[in-house]
């Protein structure tokens, strides 16, 4: 895997694909690039795409710099990226804290960004997710380890729908994922856990002007339809999707329609 150097970490990177065009793709928090490689980036490579993926700071191999890091300090390593890439005007698709990313970029770095997808988005929290997020950073702060096998149980009811819940051979192979990647303390930097995502950016939405599409998970916990919506609204070329009988990690549960809406969408732009 390639490195580059970008807002003074050192970020892995992956290019795949034949396509002319290229789409961004940016992860999540707790989550490493290839995760895209599952679904998305075969069937961006079979609609005629161009990717790249990568690893944000906190994720191995890239660099994972002590302390607390900040929504800022993500958004400044994407748009050193994609410089140091030549990618702009770029296609971009994001899920959960990578749309926000996306999100910020089409506001503040408008000729960086072409279009936009934005899975599992919101532009503000609730009074549910601002509770959890307390929750989260109280247990932080407590310095309490919780072992793999409750953290993956807890991770599962969290970030997957009722439908998958409920099928015993499916979500005993979830549960397996979540413990082996819960077991290994390199992967995730302590510095991501930290990151604000509760700030309400909703009449900064207003300024993107690069077309985008939400897409939302009809069973998301973590980022709501409702909160979804609110962005959609906000944006002002901008479309929804809502994707029923999935969670937060909808374009695992269910790529078929997912992957269908985000082609969909950057062929028209």
């Amino acid at each position: 895997m390639p490195f580059l150097k970008s807002n003074g970490i050192r970020l892995a990177y992956q290019r795949s694909g034949r396509g002319d065009e290229t789409v961004l793709l940016i992860m999540g928090s707790a989550a490493a690039g290839h995760a895209w490689d599952m679904y998305q980036t075969p069937a961006l490579h079979r609609a005629g795409y161009a990717t790249v993926t990568f690893d944000n700071r906190g994720i191995a191999p890239s660099d994972a710099p002590p302390g607390k890091y900040a929504l800022a300090d993500l958004i400044a390593d994407t748009k050193g990226l994609i410089e140091a890439l030549d990618l702009a005007p770029c296609r971009i698709l994001g899920t959960s804290l990578g749309s926000l990313i996306a999100q910020e970029l089409a506001i503040s770095e408008p000729h960086l960004v072409r279009s936009a997808v934005l899975l599992a988005t919101r532009a503000r929290s609730d009074v549910l997710r601002r509770a959890q997020s307390a929750a989260d950073r109280a247990l932080l702060e407590s310095g309490v380890t919780l072992p793999p096998k409750y953290r993956a149980v807890s991770s599962v009811l969290h970030m997957l729908s009722p439908d998958t819940l409920n099928d015993e051979a499916t979500v005993a192979s979830w549960l397996e994922i979540f413990e082996l990647a819960g077991g290994d303390g390199e992967t995730v930097a302590a510095g991501q856990q930290w990151i604000d995502t509760d700030q309400d950016r909703r009449s900064e939405l207003g300024r993107i002007t690069a077309p985008c599409r939400v897409i939302t998970f009809g069973d998301d916990a973590v980022t709501p339809p409702h909160l979804g919506a609110e962005v959609a609204a906000a944006i002002p070329n901008c479309d929804l999707v809502e994707i029923p009988g999935c969670g937060h990690l909808g374009h695992l549960e269910r790529p078929e329609p997912v992957n269908e809406a985000i082609v969909e969408f950057f062929d028209k732009y």
